[in-house]
């Protein structure tokens, strides 16, 4: 093997073999989980974004939260199974294409968020500096940001694409490691040295500070309903997405302490536990899952969402739309006077009426069993025909007491006669 950074030998592929037989299956599982959670988690919040955009127009935040769940989305479907398989075996077993292509795509992925990140921290600012004035960016400008998102993400780690390389010292046990020639012994040592300022480092400072200078641009309360609800909305947002980005930072942090130690790593100095290294990078994917999570607990529309979208799963009759609910209110609006009978149909139509009872022996009997004595009646008759004078008195406290006496006096009376 040729001249390197460092002797020792470095394995690509994001993944370190391990020994312990404990390691081989916990580790797996771990990401088997996160797999699934962030695939049905970026899944619903991308599906959530792209209903609300055929609502209404195109939000360069909503874009931006878009391009974030995708990278996660394909973090865990193309990155995430093919790393648990490596983690279950002692050897690398998935052929020369995933060897070149599978740490430098999880970089790809982890830089598309990075920068997503500084843009839409950026984005947010703009917003919060005046919450009343949307922020309206054309479709083509949406597009040309997110292109030079994934442009740049695509260039910057190509170095770890050139040197991976499958070695194979006995047949059957295949390696996949970091083989870097003599020529580029000096370029390797300046870009492990530069790729976490640009990807890590720059971004998530970027994005901090603007989050900070939002944040502070949300504390100004407003003297209007309207600039308040706003800027309450505002705050929100914020929140929403400088969480994600701590938790971000927070998640992505040890991945690079385990970068920094793995490229400076001496012949005769202590190696990187193994432990270490698996753990670092089961934190890092399980970002992917942590990210749909903060939106559903921090944002009111994409708990609505998350909702609307389980009921209908849930359901067996499909929600009606807005367009149908009005559709069939105003089909019932034109079908109310024609179905609204006219006063002098309803007086003509003597079968319209409903039929009088019977006069059975049953209903003979119980009114003969249930007598109405005149004098009850009468006194009823009387206290609804008068109307009540107590609505007009103002001083209707100086009468209540005597009042009261009245009529129970009537009614005891009436009953006794």
């Amino acid at each position: 093997m040729n001249s390197s950074v460092a002797q020792p030998v470095r394995y690509a592929g994001g993944y370190d073999p391990q020994d312990s037989k404990e390691w081989k299956v916990v580790i797996p599982a771990f990401l088997g989980v996160i797999c699934l959670a962030g695939f049905a988690g970026n899944a619903c919040v991308i599906g959530i974004l792209l209903y609300n955009t055929k609502k209404g127009k195109p939000s360069m935040i909503h874009s931006l939260i878009l391009n974030l769940s995708l990278a996660d989305l394909l973090l865990v479907l193309f990155v995430v199974p093919f790393r648990a398989a490596a983690y279950s075996k002692g050897a690398w077993y998935l052929g020369w294409f995933l060897c070149k292509t599978s740490d430098w795509f999880r970089h790809v992925c982890m830089t598309a968020k990075s920068l997503t990140i500084a843009v839409v921290a950026k984005t947010c600012f703009m917003y919060a500096n005046n919450p009343a004035k949307q922020v309206n960016i054309k479709w083509h400008t949406i597009c040309a940001v997110l292109l030079a998102i994934w442009l740049a993400a695509l260039g910057t780690p190509l170095p770890l694409w050139f040197f991976s390389n499958l070695l194979e010292p006995e047949a059957g046990s295949a390696l996949c490691i970091m083989e870097i020639p003599a020529r580029a012994h000096v370029f390797m040592s300046v870009f492990v040295k530069l790729y976490p300022l640009l990807v890590f480092c720059a971004p998530l400072t970027f994005a901090f500070f603007y989050f900070w200078r939002a944040y502070g641009r949300c504390q100004r309360r407003g003297t209007k309903t309207q600039n308040l609800r706003n800027q309450i909305r505002s705050r929100c947002l914020t929140m929403m997405l400088l969480s994600v980005t701590i938790a971000s930072a927070l998640m992505w942090l040890p991945d690079w302490i385990s970068w920094l130690w793995f490229w400076h790593l001496n012949r005769d100095g202590p190696a990187p536990p193994q432990g270490f290294m698996a753990t670092t990078q089961v934190l890092m994917f399980a970002i992917s899952s942590a990210n749909p999570l903060i939106f559903v607990l921090m944002s009111e529309e994409f708990r609505e969402g998350f909702k609307g979208l389980w009921k209908r799963l849930t359901l067996k009759k499909p929600l009606p739309t807005p367009e149908c609910q009005e559709e069939t209110a105003a089909d019932n609006l034109e079908d109310l006077p024609n179905s609204v009978p006219s006063p002098e149909s309803v007086a003509s139509d003597p079968e319209s009426e409903p039929p009088a009872e019977p006069h059975t022996s049953e209903s003979m009997e119980i009114k003969k069993e249930m007598p109405v004595l005149p004098d009850v009646e009468q006194f009823w008759h009387d206290r609804e025909a008068v109307p009540d004078a107590q609505d007009n008195d103002p001083i209707p406290w100086e009468h209540e007491e005597q009042e009261t006496v009245v009529q129970i006096t009537g009614f005891v009376c009436a009953c006794f006669k």
